[in-house]
């Protein structure tokens, strides 16, 4: 149990630092305004704590006005009512304490010089505050607590806005997420797609959201429960999709190794195969050594390989090897990607930058399939990838 309660806490810890504005977005000197989309509690589609849901929104120009790009913000989940009720006293669970300002970066940059594929799209930020990757829909609030599970609905108006913004129109489309919103974005993609004809390019981007089961790997029952508390509190075997839940326990259906041989959509993902979340919050107790590599002993070593070994045959059994899929996935001790200019712009593998791969897989210039077999360690990248 101690575990479990580790894992709901560092998300609220580590994840704070990536969900942002509700007040300013700013990119320079430039100020964006951000919408509380007030409409949206008539529908239900509501926080945790009731309130509104919010976005930020930057309207594409040029070649990119009929181009979009909807970001999903991550922050792990709440398990248990006691850790929602929490969640809903933080920005993770209410607009209104979301943070005041925040930087649109890497994917969402505004700078052609660094972000050329995507920098004139229309570019919408989703914020988190249903603790559920956006898919718990239960029509009455808690008895005890009025606490209000209503992701999957907060999902559904803010297409719905977009769609009425111009999204209807558009000739690409993305959508992408980070972490809990890069697990959001596999469970959401085929939806999404549907929001388009067919002859529209509409492809799924997930950062850093592969979360695995890993059945036999260390902490791999702790993974289960914990995930599974989470389906449980937000009740959400509905929303699963039938073709995993036909198949295994619903407690499964939330591991992306279980989802992603359905997805019809195109998908493109993007990991570690040493993640930092998955190794410090669902493989091993927070320690010196999920803090510090210089610190890690022969046998917490020896796991984290272990989970490389785990992750990459994962990956490799699950994705299979299509056009329609992508991988980039390096040994760098890092979570979360597509924000970060350095990563986004520099992070390299097969002599290509994440930037140059994603945009090559998108426009279907080429195919990207590459996973850093050589590295047996983590690497402590620290240091910035563009020096």
């Amino acid at each position: 149990m101690g575990k479990m309660k580790c894992i709901t806490m560092a998300s609220l810890l580590i994840f704070s630092l990536v969900v942002i504005n509700i007040h300013h977005v700013v990119h320079g000197d430039t100020n964006i305004t951000v919408t509380f989309l007030e409409s949206a509690i008539s529908k239900g589609a509501v926080c945790l704590d009731g309130s509104a849901p919010a976005y930020s929104y930057v309207e594409g120009y040029g070649n990119g006005s009929h181009s979009w790009i909807v970001y999903l913000v991550g922050g792990g989940w709440c398990n248990h009512i006691s850790d929602c009720r929490a969640r809903s006293n933080s920005r993770l669970g209410s607009s209104h304490l979301m943070a005041s300002q925040t930087t649109f970066s890497g994917i969402l940059d505004l700078n052609c010089t660094s972000n050329p594929d995507f920098c004139n799209w229309h570019k919408v930020f989703i914020y988190y505050c249903d603790g559920s990757s956006f898919m718990s829909d239960i029509e009455h609030s808690h008895s005890k607590t009025n606490l209000t599970f209503r992701g999957a609905r907060i999902f559904n108006v803010m297409m719905d806005e977009m769609l009425a913004k111009g999204m209807r129109n558009a000739q690409s489309a993305i959508l992408t997420g980070t972490s809990a919103g890069g697990l959001a974005t596999i469970l959401h993609c085929d939806k999404f797609r549907k929001l388009f004809s067919d002859e529209i390019r509409v492809k799924c981007i997930s950062d850093s959201g592969f979360f695995i089961h890993g059945k036999g790997h260390h902490g791999y029952k702790n993974r289960e429960k914990f995930f599974g508390d989470v389906i449980k509190t937000h009740k959400l075997v509905k929303s699963l999709p039938p073709t995993c839940t036909s198949k295994r326990k619903s407690s499964l259906c939330f591991f992306p190794e279980y989802l992603v041989e359905d997805i019809q959509t195109p998908l493109f993902v993007l990991e570690s195969a040493f993640d930092r979340f998955q190794l410090s919050s669902l493989v091993l107790e927070a320690t010196n050594c999920t803090n510090n590599l210089k610190s890690c002993n022969p046998t917490e070593l020896g796991i984290m390989r272990d989970f490389r070994t785990t992750f990459i045959k994962t990956l490799e059994r699950r994705i299979h090897n299509s056009p329609n899929r992508g991988l980039f996935v390096h040994s760098c001790y890092l979570h979360d990607h597509v924000l970060k200019s350095d990563e986004w712009t520099c992070l390299t593998l097969a002599n290509r930058t994440m930037r140059q791969a994603v945009a090559d897989w998108y426009f279907d210039r080429s195919s990207f399939r590459e996973i850093d077999t050589k590295s047996d360690s983590p690497k402590n990248c620290t240091n910035s990838f563009c020096q």
